[in-house]
């Protein structure tokens, strides 16, 4: 009888172990196929025009006005263009997917070549992105270092 019982628990601790699994791996792909086509759309989003930071709060501080005059233009090699009257700031930019992580989000990469105490670097992140749409892209990111919210919001020109 003890053999039985015990047999029994082995198999369902088995099966259970097994259908955990399996759905795990069915979510992983799922959630991969499903972000494929929104980081598409996000990508074709961005690239279709030319864009303005209208709110930079970095740590609970109002920034936006760093970044007023800038118009920025995402482009297809995967270059990023902040220009106003005056300067011209070159970047990089790249959507990823970070499913793999501990979150499931899409990231909007950034990258200028700027030194520490230049405006610019503090859009260097890969920001979670929030919403998007044909006219305004909101992105989010936490602060590893204080743990401050971080938001930037792009809107068409």
């Amino acid at each position: 009888m003890k053999t039985t019982i015990l047999y029994g628990f082995i198999m369902m601790c088995s099966l259970s172990l097994l259908s955990s699994t399996c759905s795990h791996h069915d979510d992983d792909d799922g959630s991969h196929d499903d972000n494929r086509g929104e980081i598409q759309q996000v990508i074709e989003q961005a690239e279709s025009g030319i864009w303005r930071v209208t709110s930079f709060i970095d740590s609970g501080q109002d920034e936006t006005n760093d970044f007023i005059g800038y118009n920025f233009t995402f482009q297809s090699n995967g270059t990023v263009i902040a220009s106003n009257d005056n300067n011209t700031i070159n970047g990089t930019w790249s959507i990823t997917d970070s499913s793999g992580s501990s979150d499931d989000d899409i990231d909007f990469n950034m990258f200028f070549n700027v030194s520490d105490s230049n405006k610019f670097e503090d859009l260097n992140d890969d920001w979670d992105i929030v919403s998007h749409s044909q006219d305004v892209i909101r992105l989010r990111d936490v602060s590893g270092g204080n743990g401050g919210i971080d938001t930037l919001t792009f809107e068409r020109n």
